[in-house]
């Protein structure tokens, strides 16, 4: 009677079993290597191929496949061959000096390097700068913009709008209302009408349109409910402002301090505002940094109605607009999510200072 093939004997260091079932159970594991390793781990308890085939349900040649490996090249054999192929052309060194030449330097015509420049500096191919780019995230073409506060109250301002967003008062004592204006919304009707969304098409607008007149949301968002109280004015003035005060006292409950979080708009500081809030003595306020409005929340509100909205509709009036801003915001109190803020002031003023440095050793 013919015999099979001999196996290899699985013996396992304490140091290899540990190891082995780190990579078994551990989530981030690709589940390649996760099999492998409960084969080995299978055969090391003395199981015959077939025995191991049969408790991971996987074929015969594949079991043998990775005893075989192990017992040749232990943990190193579990890890996939290199693969036969055409023969790597760029170096290391050269992949350097691309990536070194695309961050230190700029072409002498030209205010950043694209695919075509850097591959006739280099001496590479458009489509190899293009994979060395792409590996390393590099984008020369894209350019964002920052602006840093002059303010010289900016660290005591952040701490006192950050702390109140990360330790709000007790809801049933106090509430925290983000206020802020989205000044001349525009009623914009285009001049053809809306080819829908088609297989394979997205939906297209004319990019010409009639102005119908402007409108100002006044909004308070109240950051533990996500609630807005909204109210639109025509105009964008101290006047409009104390009707919106107005409105959140009549639906703000009496007895309750109420937290504004303003930025430095003049409205919010005219002696006539000023004096209302003398009346109103449990309106408490806080001011955002001067050109740091990124930290009044109700700004990200701001921009999710305009992205839902305002940008892709169509109105023939300013008062079609408005009906339609209102229903958006009584919407959107009948579900409220309020937006769940996570960066401390010390993580802000780190962020802020890692850029003063860079700015100050930059060349430019």
């Amino acid at each position: 009677m013919s015999k099979g093939p001999a196996v290899a004997n699985i013996s396992l260091t304490e140091e290899e079993t540990a190891k082995l079932e780190e990579l078994a159970r551990r989530r981030k594991t690709a589940q390649a290597m996760a099999l492998r390793c409960r084969i080995v781990l299978e055969c090391a308890r003395g199981k015959t191929n077939t025995e191991v085939s049969r408790s991971l349900k996987v074929c015969m040649p594949t079991v043998g496949k990775w005893r075989e490996r192990f017992g040749r090249l232990r943990l190193a054999g579990l890890a996939d061959a290199p693969r036969p192929g055409q023969p790597r052309k760029i170096s290391d060194a050269m992949v350097e000096k691309v990536i070194t030449q695309t961050l230190e330097s700029k072409p002498q015509n030209a205010t950043h390097w694209s695919t075509r420049s850097m591959a006739k500096k280099s001496g590479l191919t458009q489509n190899a700068i293009h994979r060395i780019w792409k590996t390393f995230g590099l984008k020369p073409h894209l350019q964002e913009t920052f602006k840093l506060s002059t303010d010289p109250f900016f660290v005591e301002k952040v701490r006192d709008v950050v702390g109140l967003y990360i330790n709000p008062p007790e809801q049933t004592r106090a509430v925290v209302l983000c206020v802020a204006e989205k000044s001349q919304v525009q009623a914009l009707e285009r001049t053809q009408p809306l080819l829908p969304l088609r297989p394979g098409q997205p939906e297209r607008r004319t990019h010409d349109y009639v102005r119908h007149g402007t409108t100002s949301l006044f909004a308070a968002l109240d950051v533990a409910t996500g609630k807005v109280i909204g109210q639109c004015h025509r105009q964008h003035r101290h006047q409009e402002f104390l009707r919106f005060l107005n409105k959140i006292e009549t639906e703000v409950p009496a007895g309750m301090e109420v937290h504004l979080v303003l930025d430095n708009y003049a409205t919010h500081k005219t002696p006539r505002v000023k004096k209302w809030f003398k009346r109103h003595p449990r309106y408490h306020l806080h001011f955002t940094p001067t050109s740091a409005s990124w930290l009044n929340q109700v700004e990200r509100w701001f921009a999710r109605i305009t992205e839902q909205r305002i940008r892709r509709g169509a109105f023939f009036s300013v008062r079609e607009l408005e009906a339609a801003i209102m229903e958006y915001v009584e919407h959107n109190n009948r579900d409220p999510k309020p937006f769940v803020w996570t960066a401390s002031a010390d993580l802000i003023l780190g962020k802020l200072k890692a850029t003063c440095e860079r700015i100050n050793k930059s060349p430019h």
